[in-house]
């Protein structure tokens, strides 16, 4: 019974992680307003590695729709700025040589329809990603029934178990992308 509580821990915890990566994602897509984690995850070349910008600059929103990027290093104002241009971001940086901003433009029709696929299509792997940790979890449930481990009700049990945590997970997955989509297409 301590393997089948362990298993459904486990499995609760791989697809809460996989829902949390998806928030990031979500975060990561900018909606009209200025949020730091539009950028905050974007990578740049810092003296020969990548380096996520929010270990290299403190990253604010003084205004609604500002972006104020100050590095930490004055050198590494042209890679950030560079690593900006070169995202899908589709902003263009203004520098002043020692402090980075970016100027949040109104969002047109067409890019919030192209900003909406694109969290549906993240928020749809994430589905997919939570049903194969479904399948490994009934796998190895049904593997442990086969050695003997537990009997065909507990498997019975477990299966049903790990059904609800799944649909949990998805009725998640589904409320964070119309809450998503609504704030991308709200004028």
């Amino acid at each position: 019974m301590a393997d089948i509580e362990l298993l459904l821990e486990e499995t609760q915890e791989s697809m809460d992680t996989a829902i949390e990566a998806m928030k990031r994602s979500f975060a990561g897509v900018r909606t009209g307003k200025a949020a730091p984690a539009l950028v905050e995850g974007l990578m740049v070349e810092y003296y020969g590695a990548q380096t996520r910008l929010r270990d290299m600059a403190s990253i604010t929103a003084p205004e609604p729709r500002l972006l104020v990027i100050q590095p930490w290093d004055q050198s590494a104002v042209k890679s950030i700025e560079k690593a900006i241009l070169g995202s899908s971001l589709g902003i263009s940086p203004v520098t002043d040589g020692r402090v980075i901003r970016l100027p949040i433009p109104e969002l047109s029709e067409e890019r919030r329809k192209d900003l909406s696929r694109l969290v549906h299509k993240r928020a749809e792997e994430t589905r997919v990603e939570i049903r194969a940790l479904r399948r490994d979890a009934n796998e190895t449930a049904k593997k442990a029934q086969k050695a003997s481990k537990t009997t065909e009700d507990e498997l019975t049990a477990m299966t049903k178990d790990i059904q609800e945590l799944t649909d949990a997970s998805i009725a998640q997955v589904d409320a964070l992308l119309g809450k998503k989509d609504a704030e991308l297409m709200q004028v």
